[in-house]
This record gives C-alpha cells, structure tokens and sequence, in this order.
C-alpha cells in the first residue's frame, strides 16, 4: 500500500464570484436616509447660498426644495439633488 498525499484546494483561475448580498449595497441605502440642517448645508456648500437665514427664508417661502420634518427644515440627498436640478442654467445654443 501506498500513501496517497490529501487532495489539496487549487484555485481556479476564472473562479466564480458570489453575487452581490444586501449587505454591501446597505451603505448606500442607509445614505439616502441622511438628513442635514441648513446650517449644515451652508458649511458644506451644498447649495449656492452663503448664509443660513437667506436659506432659511427660501424654504419658509417654499422656493426651496426642503423636508419640514416635526417643524424643523432639513434637507435629504434626493432634495439637494432636485433642488440643484431645478436652478440648473443651460448653455446658450451659439449656432445659430
């Protein structure tokens, strides 16, 4: 008799990949549930406005893209996106 040596795991080269899992897509869920104050807005730039209270008077004005949650202003990614959608300026068309 022989001793045979144990089979050994070879890695192949097109090995297949497990597919995607809820739990590395969740970061991305989770950041569409951030929510920044004005004052936070202003810090980061988020939007074209230098100060708290002119943002502040767009939103009680309802010029602004904005949630009123329990009261207070806040705002979400989606809000910030259609907000800044909304005061986008096109080119001109110089071709004619």
């Amino acid at each position: 008799m022989t001793a045979e040596a144990p089979p050994t795991k070879a890695r192949r080269k097109n090995a297949v990949r497990p597919a995607p899992t809820p739990a590395r897509s969740k970061p991305l869920e989770e950041a569409e549930l951030i929510r920044w104050s004005p004052e936070e807005v202003v810090a980061k730039q988020l939007l074209p406005y230098k100060s708290v209270r002119s943002l502040k008077e767009k939103c009680y004005r309802r010029e602004v893209y904005h949630h009123n949650d329990g009261g207070r202003i806040s705002f979400s990614p989606e809000s910030i996106r259609l907000e800044l959608q909304r005061s986008l300026v096109a080119p001109l068309d110089t071709a004619a």
